[in-house]
């Protein structure tokens, strides 16, 4: 199912509610003149409100699966429907909002 591309721009939270941005966007495709993220980019997270739980907050992340059919630079790019995992907790990041003029299967 076709799904928007994730880019510098789009808003991913830890399932915490911190505010996740990507550490290595790729900077040769851009889309509503930013760059897309691929699978290889990690995020770092800041802001993880987990307490009360002797796991630590979410601290980086990283999505997982992505799109099947569009590569940057040899690696699928993420979408709104990609699946990622929080590291140290192994919660999802929740992409919330993206440009939505490209979509990748």
């Amino acid at each position: 199912m076709p799904a928007p591309i994730l880019h510098l721009g789009a808003t991913v939270l830890c399932s915490h509610a911190g505010q996740a941005l990507p550490m290595s966007p790729f900077p040769r495709v851009l889309v509503s003149a930013q760059p897309v993220v691929t699978l290889a980019s990690p995020y770092a997270i800041a802001g993880c409100a987990l307490t009360g739980t002797p796991v630590p907050p979410c601290l980086t992340g990283q999505f997982v699966m992505g799109a099947a059919r569009v590569l940057a630079g040899g690696a699928p790019v993420a979408t709104l429907a990609s699946q990622s995992v929080c590291v140290p907790t192994g919660t999802p990041m929740l992409p919330l909002a993206a440009q939505t003029r490209v979509l990748a299967t």
